[in-house]
């Protein structure tokens, strides 16, 4: 029986009860140095439920996970969907200002932080933030430190140890209506929206992405490294689970690292986005390594070139599928196969996952026939709920007939495939993480001796798109590309930084004074190609 039929109805905390029960000894997470079972951790996030149950959370409250990829993030996740409350997984590389907006409109009533990572020291950050976070009750801490004295803060393992054995209230959950994540994701007005994804979104693309991966419990999954992204929480976690394979769990961005972990481990399914595979190829060609185990490789997240289709199957893994992922979808829209036939899998974006429908648009709403550029638009199962507290930016994201607007241009061929050909939306994709432009051209447009600003996309090889801001300085003013770049990283996450600063005397323009992008796009390419 398919994945999608076999957990259609259930909820996140039944379905890994479901698998618990029927593999409790099989390795779910394996992380540096441990290994847990799905048997482990169904118990271990039965006591955290439980344990966070008595502190006071409850059914539709919002806890926030402020954490690497580690176990811990994993089991956190699953106790919050045993009490019906809400997971928000946060980016902890976000800056403290990013991370305070988030936990405010969320109004997360907990967060459960990793204590120290990436050279911050979370702790220092939480006592900043807590004060000016009213709804914020309770900070969890993950690691060894013992200095709180606050009723407010416990550790991690205190509370396993506190909720082990104790029971809690297990609440009725409706799986198409309730919410169990609100996942973060920037907004064409530079705000971040809450995409609030039901048990039903999540479980229903998870079990189709397994079921069309071909996803067996001899399965081992690599390069998840995200879990705060909905990638991470669809595909990454929920999938392994569904098809009761082995998650490998590192928060290493560093391709040697998956390589070694790839050859380690055996495993035989490779996630990632095209950055990761570009460094895996350089690093493979330097220091081979043994990837005879894997037999599929996904690439999602951003755009993909063929020729980087080709390089993957070619240098790293005999079978590469595609994916055409969004929040709002809850990950994976549409896919190719495995035993789709290889031009379909190398120059197409594949076809939706069951149940999945997909029309493409005119600018005035109006369906083109198959072959036809235009707005690709979406209804089904995985489709969000809406956008958490924003009922005007939700409504403004369907059509009349309930599809989702997803801003990219792409093609129906005659066969189903899906090709995309470009995005409406002002969007720039680098290295899997969406750039809009408006957010960053505000940060630029604060600085005294910018008078005007735009940012835009050009093809890289590494990170598929980088962002260049154009630079119109004010009347006299001295400045310099690198006062620009820690100006903007003064309040925006590392990602959103421009990787280029050009300055220019004006920018090209409509008609009407709006700002001709594709054209600035151009010159700064040509600048690149011939500097």
């Amino acid at each position: 029986m398919a994945l999608i039929e076999r957990f259609r109805g259930f909820n996140v905390a039944s379905a890994l009860g479901t698998r618990a029960t029927s593999d409790p000894g099989r390795d779910f997470l394996r992380a540096p140095g441990r290994t847990i079972s799905y048997g482990e951790v169904d118990s271990r996030s039965d006591a955290l439920a439980a344990a966070l149950a008595h502190l006071g959370v409850e059914p539709g409250d919002r806890v926030a996970l402020v954490l690497p990829a580690c176990p811990e993030f994993v089991i956190s996740m699953f106790a919050v969907a045993k009490l019906g409350a809400i997971t928000v997984p946060l980016d902890p590389r976000l800056t403290p200002t990013e991370l305070q907006y988030m936990l405010r409109h969320s109004e997360a009533v907990c967060v459960v932080t990793i204590e120290r990572a990436y050279g911050i020291d979370y702790l220092q950050l939480f006592e900043d933030l807590i004060v000016r976070l009213p709804e914020l009750q309770y900070l969890v801490t993950v690691g060894e430190e013992d200095l709180w004295y606050d009723d407010r803060i416990f550790q991690y393992e205190d509370l396993l140890s506190a909720g082990a054995g104790r029971d809690y209230a297990a609440p009725d959950i409706e799986a198409a209506k309730d919410t169990f994540a609100i996942v973060y994701t920037s907004g064409t007005t530079g705000k971040p929206k809450g995409v609030a994804l039901s048990h039903r979104n999540l479980l229903a693309v998870a079990a189709g992405t397994a079921d069309a991966l071909g996803l067996t419990p001899d399965d081992i999954v690599v390069g998840v490294g995200a879990h705060h992204s909905v990638f991470g929480l669809g595909p990454g976690i929920l999938t392994t689970l569904l098809a009761g394979a082995c998650l490998i769990v590192d928060d290493t961005p560093d391709a040697g690292t998956t390589l070694d972990l790839v050859e380690a481990h055996r495993a035989t399914v490779h996630y990632g986005v095209p950055t990761a595979f570009v460094g895996e190829l350089q690093e493979h060609e330097k220091i081979p390594r043994d990837l005879s185990s894997l037999r599929l490789a996904m690439v999602s997240g951003a755009p993909v070139s063929d020729d980087l289709v080709a390089r993957i199957r070619d240098g790293l893994c005999p079978t590469v599928v595609v994916a055409y992922s969004l929040t709002e979808t809850s990950s994976t829209l549409c896919m190719s196969r495995p035993d789709d036939p290889p031009e379909k899998r190398l120059f197409t974006v594949g076809r939706p996952l069951p149940g999945t429908e997909i029309r493409v648009l005119e600018r005035d709403g109006v369906e083109l026939p198959v072959e036809s550029v235009g707005e690709i638009a979406v209804k089904g199962p995985g489709v969000m709920l809406g956008y958490h507290r924003q009922p005007g930016e939700t409504a403004a994201a369907f059509d009349a007939h309930g599809f989702l607007l997803t801003g990219d241009l792409g093609i129906v061929d005659e066969d189903g495939y899906i090709h995309l050909v470009g995005r409406r939306k002002e969007v720039i994709i680098r290295a899997g993480f969406n750039i809009y432009p408006r957010e960053v051209e505000t940060r630029l447009e604060a600085h005294p001796a910018v008078s005007a600003a735009a940012v835009v996309g050009i093809p890289d090889p590494l990170l598929g798109e980088a962002s260049c801001a154009c630079v119109v300085p004010e009347e006299g003013a001295i400045v310099t590309s690198q006062e620009l770049v820690e100006w903007c990283r003064g309040t925006l996450a590392e990602a959103k930084i421009p990787d280029l600063v050009r300055f220019l005397d004006a920018f090209p323009r409509t008609g009407t004074g709006k700002i001709r992008r594709l054209e600035l796009a151009r010159l700064i390419q040509t600048e690149s190609q011939t500097a």
